[in-house]
């Protein structure tokens, strides 16, 4: 290969590299593993465990609710277990163990060491490998997957595997929920956005590790995290276009599982049952080849499969659903509107627990998203885009039948609830007062036969991007 120096600078070149060379001797090694442990100095020694149990967070934090739920999980609703933080990198201030610090206030917490590994070579770090293997559930922290994905082959990925196996559990945040996906997006080559990858799906900032965490009732899966707030459904769209014409998933079909910031987090049990908590998540079904996935061209790509697990949603890993979702295409690198928003196209029937998102313009009754056909209970979502905002969903209730309605409405903005006859009239209002403050209807049909009613949920004051959930149930 051609030298980029010319006979000019060479001379100069060459007594900077001496001088670099110098300053590199007199730098100080590495900095070792750091450990700090955090509540009793020994392990819990118990013969079984009732796990696995998964976290997978949208951020780097923990999320209190899903934690705590894969902690009763692991211990059978008693005793104790240890915890394990593993870290690439220290926090650049404030505590040095933020996620222990929130983990030890936790009930059913003995200890929760954290480890602070900055090499590849840490994986075979004698201590750490026993504080994983004696510990029953292991968090990465956020930072940098590549730093994760290093670890693969190494003695602490067969530790960490062994914690899973004994009914043990793993998650993480950001790159920790990363790094918990049999594919990985190891952003070794830098980070992408989803206009970069929708551009180009063998961009050289999209790169994978495969091969690394296996674990039961999630195969097939990418990860990614900050879903809805950086806008990432794009690239995780060129990310499975990628794994189905790669072959990195098997059986033809990618899934990608998205968690939102800001206390997102998809807990997953033992037998694959997910449930989401705090803000969305989403799953996203690519089960053909791309119509287009090559080097340096856009992607086109039609009719991936999405589902928007909000607060209190489930979806089960283990028995995927064929029902509930909505579908959005790219073409030639240009994604449909609404990626984060849709209408399903089929729905889930009487096995319950479906949703429905929004779709605007819903807001007369001549516009009403129908759900005459959700399961009970099912989910109607939505956002108060504006202070003048108002959705409608249309319900059906036959002779005799209860409809009870319960909205969680976010702190963004105040809403209220109102549930009309198909002539628009009021026939029974929720007009609690406050932003973030949850608004009830419940209404029972005395009259003959089948009638159409209006969930309608109103702006009171305020507007934003949150979204307000109402559950709806037929009784």
């Amino acid at each position: 290969m051609t030298s980029r120096l010319s006979r000019r600078t060479a001379p100069l070149a060459v007594a900077l590299i001496a001088v670099t060379a110098a300053m590199t001797i007199q730098q100080p090694a590495h900095a070792a593993a750091d450990r700090i442990r955090l509540g009793s100095a020994s392990d819990v020694s118990r013969a079984s465990w009732n796990g696995p149990a998964f976290t997978m967070n949208g951020a780097g934090g923990v999320v209190a609710a899903s934690m705590t739920r894969a902690i009763d999980d692991i211990r059978g609703g008693t005793g104790s277990i240890d915890v394990v933080v593993l870290a690439g990198s220290a926090p650049t201030s404030g505590s040095k163990t933020p996620e222990c610090d929130s983990v030890t206030g936790l009930t059913g917490v003995n200890s929760c060491t954290t480890w602070t590994l900055t090499t590849a070579a840490d994986g075979n770090n004698s201590q750490v490998n026993t504080d994983v293997r004696n510990a029953e559930f292991v968090y990465f922290a956020g930072g940098d997957q590549c730093r994760y994905a290093a670890w693969k082959g190494t003695p602490l990925e067969a530790s960490v595997e062994s914690v899973v196996a004994k009914g043990g559990g793993s998650g993480g945040g950001s790159a920790g929920h990363h790094i918990n996906s049999p594919v990985v997006y190891d952003a070794c080559n830098g980070s992408v956005t989803s206009g970069e990858a929708l551009a180009n799906p063998y961009d050289r900032y999209i790169s994978f590790t495969t091969g690394m965490f296996q674990w039961a009732n999630y195969g097939g899966v990418v990860n990614d995290s900050h879903f809805v707030t950086r806008d990432r459904m794009g690239r995780t769209m060129a990310f499975l276009a990628r794994a189905v014409k790669d072959g990195l998933t098997p059986g033809g079909a990618a899934w990608g599982v998205g968690v939102e910031e800001g206390g997102g987090s998809l807990f997953i049990d033992r037998d694959g049952r997910a449930t989401q908590y705090g803000k969305d998540a989403y799953v996203v079904l690519a089960d053909h080849q791309p119509e287009q996935a090559v080097d340096r061209k856009p992607l086109t790509y039609s009719g991936f499969k999405i589902w928007r697990l909000t607060p209190g949603a489930t979806f089960d890993f283990k028995n995927r659903p064929t029902c509930g979702y909505y579908l959005r295409s790219v073409t030639n690198g240009v994604p449909d509107a609404n990626l984060y928003n849709g209408t399903p196209v089929t729905n889930c029937g009487s096995s319950g627990g479906s949703t429905l998102a929004e779709s605007e313009p819903n807001d007369t009754r001549d516009t009403a998203d129908d759900a005459t056909a959700l399961a009970s209970p099912g989910s109607v979502t939505g956002t108060m885009k504006s202070t003048s905002d108002r959705d409608y969903f249309k319900v059906g209730l036959a002779s005799g039948q209860t409809a009870s309605v319960q909205c969680a409405v976010p702190a963004a903005y105040d809403a209220d609830a109102y549930l009309l006859d198909s002539a628009g009239s009021t026939l029974e209002r929720s007009v609690n007062d406050g932003a973030g403050t949850d608004e009830n209807l419940t209404f029972t049909r005395t009259a003959s036969g089948t009638g159409t009613y209006y969930v309608d949920v109103e702006a009171y004051s305020g507007s934003g991007t949150a979204t307000y959930t109402c559950t709806l149930t037929k009784s």
